[in-house]
């Protein structure tokens, strides 16, 4: 009998492939750079944050698939000139950097028996690097961005960041979108269905 963790899965894994077919002109590098992603970190399975939205296991994971489909949905609206293949691409990857480093995660999952209320800690033995920052240093050696699309992964955290304020008024329609995408996924698609 199958359980739910794994029509879960299923459902995220169909819904990534049909984003993922979406990418067209650079396949093969994104090809490749999907397999490192989801071969080498804990992409497909680690959380979104440690304690707020989708903090539970595959939480990154559905929250990127949501940010790329509430994209794409904002994007035919007001920005149909904008590639569904640059989207695609961002929201993907506009996390990347909650897996922390290839065999060394950013989330780490407290044990049953844990004092801390949170079911994920951030692992201190990381060099520190902004999530935006990291996401970038993992995407761009393994594939091809354009300036719209590192300038919308680094800065998709908009006016939530005092950081971000030197992009100000100077923001691309993609960074735009992915900001909205993820912003209207984190707090109203997600907290909807709050795990």
């Amino acid at each position: 009998m199958t359980d739910q963790k794994d029509i879960r899965t299923a459902g995220l894994m169909k819904r990534l492939k049909a984003l993922k077919d979406k990418v067209v002109e650079r396949q093969e590098q994104f090809e490749k750079l999907m397999e490192f992603v989801e071969k080498e970190t804990v992409y497909l399975t680690t959380p979104a944050s440690t304690k707020y939205h989708l903090n539970c296991e595959q939480g990154l994971l559905e929250h990127s698939i949501n940010v790329a489909e509430t994209m794409l949905k904002i994007k035919a609206a007001i920005a149909p000139e904008i590639s569904d293949e640059s989207c695609v691409i961002v929201a993907l990857m506009h996390d990347l950097g909650k897996t922390g480093m290839p065999g060394n995660p950013l989330y780490i999952k407290n044990p049953p028996d844990s004092k801390y209320k949170n079911p994920y800690y951030w692992n201190g033995d990381l060099t520190y690097l902004s999530v935006p920052v990291r996401s970038l240093y993992l995407a761009a050696q393994r594939f091809p961005l354009t300036e719209e699309e590192v300038q919308a992964i680094v800065y998709h955290d908009g006016q939530y960041v005092e950081d971000n304020r030197s992009v100000a008024t100077n923001e691309t329609p993609l960074t735009l979108l992915l900001q909205y995408a993820d912003t209207w996924s984190g707090f109203v698609l997600e907290e909807k269905n709050k795990k």
